[in-house]
């Protein structure tokens, strides 16, 4: 069960808005029919389980399958329908799964071409594999400029990866439309920078940096802490001048997290949808999956698998991916099975 703090005065219920969901039980577990929801009935925060709320029966029925759209400059993601696909496109030389196989930017471009079936596709040019040193904010331009440029032409929704307020300014003007950030808007440049240019911005928890975010990471409750977190950087970015309908989250998986928190985080996945914002998941290729399985980076594709359809299955609204189009089958099939 997540934390079921009342929403902050001003944010809901002005003018009797919709109905919403703000904490619901985990549903793996055995009394989950017997534990409380919290919901904004457009008003006041009321709590019950399903059977007291029953009033509310067919917002609590759809809230597995609502439909959100969030705005990018020129276009909407759909959200709710299916579950959608980000490529990883990473120019990086260090990336700890695919580092150096597109770090050149026709290389990288062709790669992000042949990505077709790929509903976003996310291009860094700084790896935050375990461990990685930082790169100047010019090198990191002069790696994904031209990369987010000739993608854009081509059509393509881009995202830039970037905790770097210069990066993503660049990043915005050559054509990306989107904001991942592994820092959840730690530098309020780059808040400001993102509501400057009204994209989208996606949340990501980390325990430290990359630099130290795996050196004997402990949790308490894994998942009520992140949750918190997201909470509070959430609050931190409507404050910054980014509108909520702009805003995603990602629980960080495999960011300063142990195996078993990745995998408690997977199991308990639909707790961030108390977040009321699209939830992003990034397992690909992850050290927990080798770990689990015993399997080297380029061996872990059917884990990767696995991971994302019990992802979807858990509510996951966009998953973030290298082979596009095997895991957009695992995606289309865990979502007819919903």
């Amino acid at each position: 069960m997540t934390s079921s703090r009342r929403s902050p005065p001003g944010r809901a219920g002005e003018g009797g808005h919709a109905p919403r969901v703000l904490s619901a039980p985990n549903p793996a577990l055995p009394q989950a029919s017997r534990l409380p929801w919290v919901i904004h009935d457009g008003r006041r925060v009321r709590t019950g389980t399903a059977g007291q709320l029953k009033t509310f029966a067919a917002l609590l029925r759809d809230y597995r399958r609502r439909l959100i759209t969030v705005p990018y400059p020129g276009g909407s993601l759909k959200l709710g329908r299916r579950t959608l696909v980000m490529g990883i496109l990473n120019v990086t030389p260090d990336s700890f799964s695919d580092g150096g196989v597109h770090f050149d930017a026709d290389r990288a471009i062709a790669a992000g071409r042949e990505m077709t079936e790929a509903d976003v596709l996310d291009v860094g040019g700084e790896s935050t594999r375990p461990g990685a040193e930082s790169v100047s904010a010019d090198e990191e331009i002069r790696r994904v400029e031209p990369v987010v440029r000739g993608l854009a032409r081509d059509g393509r929704l881009v995202s830039i990866d970037t905790t770097k307020s210069a990066v993503a300014r660049a990043a915005f003007a050559a054509g990306a439309r989107l904001l991942n950030d592994v820092s959840a808007l730690a530098d309020p440049d780059l808040a400001r920078e993102a509501a400057r240019a009204k994209v989208p911005v996606i949340l990501m928890h980390m325990k430290g940096t990359p630099r130290t975010m795996q050196e004997a990471p402990e949790y308490r409750d894994v998942v009520a802490e992140i949750v918190d977190f997201l909470r509070e950087r959430l609050e931190g970015a409507l404050s910054a001048g980014i509108s909520r309908a702009r805003i995603l989250v990602d629980p960080g998986i495999g960011f300063g997290k142990r195996p078993e928190h990745n995998l408690e985080i997977l199991r308990r996945l639909e707790e961030f949808r108390s977040l009321g914002r699209p939830v992003v998941v990034g397992t690909s290729r992850k050290s927990f999956i080798g770990r689990v399985l015993g399997r080297e980076v380029d061996e872990r594709r059917d884990g990767t698998s696995a991971t994302v359809a019990a992802a979807v299955l858990r509510g996951a609204d966009l998953v973030r991916v290298h082979e596009v189009r095997e895991m957009a089958d695992a995606a289309r099939m865990a979502d007819r099975m919903k």
